[in-house]
């Protein structure tokens, strides 16, 4: 019997999911989509996988409570113990089955045996349109690399005089995976926790995230450990928030903590009828301030790379960034100033 090579979770959205409004949290919608990763993974692999990578992770359409929700984790590479997962999440009213894109991103989970990355088996694409999702993903891992090299390098320290959030609490058995660590989208929701709050701090409105990137984990963060989760301005643009999120961890009876995950989320503010609004500029003052805004805009311009042209995917749940209109929350900003670097200079 061939493998699945796609998993589809098809569920309501409750009122215990809602944030902003009567709108879900965006938290939320990653937690779901690293579940349906998860899934995936497990399937292809035969067993247990970790979640390595997160990147190119877009809001398009918000979600009500109520709706009708359908998460979808496709296949789309595999390397020698990973497996490059595309999600897609798409929502509708149960009774007319309308359904509109919600959100996407890329999730890369590592075959997992005896606390080792273990061999996966190979997949080959053989339509137009696999080929075409596999060359993006493979794009995708020079883009990553870059991305990954431009966030190490910067210098987060006291220096800095930008606003930030912190969160501290403890990973309760609630938050726990199969393997007995904290769940990835569980710190996913933290993160956008984090990040929302910081942007709500700067901005004095509510806030929504409307992309996340570069979202890497470097370590798992284990039950009863003290979480400390710590949100920096980088950047502002008309509309968006750059925030950049560490996660760090470690036992509750030592001072010492572990960086566990790492990630840059944009978050648009929003005003009293919940559509996007202006933020207040923030203007970098000391070199490490400095430094850091032009992060920001250097992270613009590489996530600017963007896709692969090819066919488009089949569907109107596929149009993805492309798809601008009345119910886009904050991202046409964002997509506005990565395709115009030269705005970048004084906005985003």
């Amino acid at each position: 019997m061939n493998t699945p090579r796609e998993t589809v979770l098809r569920f309501l959205a409750a009122p215990t999911d809602v944030g902003t409004g009567n709108q879900v949290h965006t938290g939320r919608i990653l937690e779901w989509i690293d579940k349906a990763a998860y899934a995936q993974a497990a399937v292809w692999s035969g067993g247990y996988a970790v979640t390595a990578y997160v990147g190119n992770v877009r809001f398009s359409r918000p979600i009500e409570a109520g709706e009708l929700v359908e998460v979808s984790a496709r296949l789309v590479h595999t390397g020698s113990t990973s497996m490059h997962i595309q999600c897609d999440v798409r929502a509708c009213d149960p009774v007319t089955l309308d359904y509109r894109h919600c959100a996407e991103c890329l999730v890369v989970f590592i075959a997992v045996r005896a606390g080792r990355p273990t061999p996966v088996r190979s997949w080959r694409p053989a339509s137009r349109l696999e080929v075409h999702e596999s060359d993006e993903a493979v794009m995708r891992i020079a883009l990553r690399k870059d991305i990954e090299d431009a966030m190490a390098v910067q210098t987060y320290s006291d220096a800095g005089t930008a606003p930030r959030s912190a969160l501290r609490f403890l990973a309760a058995p609630g938050d726990v995976n199969w393997g007995g660590n904290v769940h990835g989208g569980r710190i996913m929701s933290w993160i956008d926790d984090a990040a929302n709050l910081c942007a709500t701090h700067w901005s004095g409105t509510p806030c929504t995230s409307v992309y996340a990137g570069g979202v890497r984990f470097y370590h798992p963060v284990k039950i009863g450990h003290v979480v400390e989760v710590e949100a920096r301005l980088l950047h502002t643009g008309h509309e968006t928030m750059h925030v950049s999120v560490h996660v760090r961890s470690g036992e509750p009876t030592s001072p010492d903590r572990v960086l566990t995950t790492h990630c840059l989320a944009v978050c648009a503010a929003l005003g009293p009828d919940l559509r996007p609004t202006p933020v207040p500029h923030w203007t970098p003052l000391t070199e490490e301030d400095r430094a850091l805004d032009q992060h920001a805009r250097h992270l613009i311009r590489l996530r600017g790379r963007g896709r692969v042209d090819g066919p488009e995917r089949v569907g109107a749940e596929r149009v993805g960034a492309e798809r601008v209109g009345a119910e886009r929350v904050g991202a046409e900003r964002v997509g506005a100033e990565q395709r115009e670097p030269t705005e970048v200079a004084t906005v985003l």
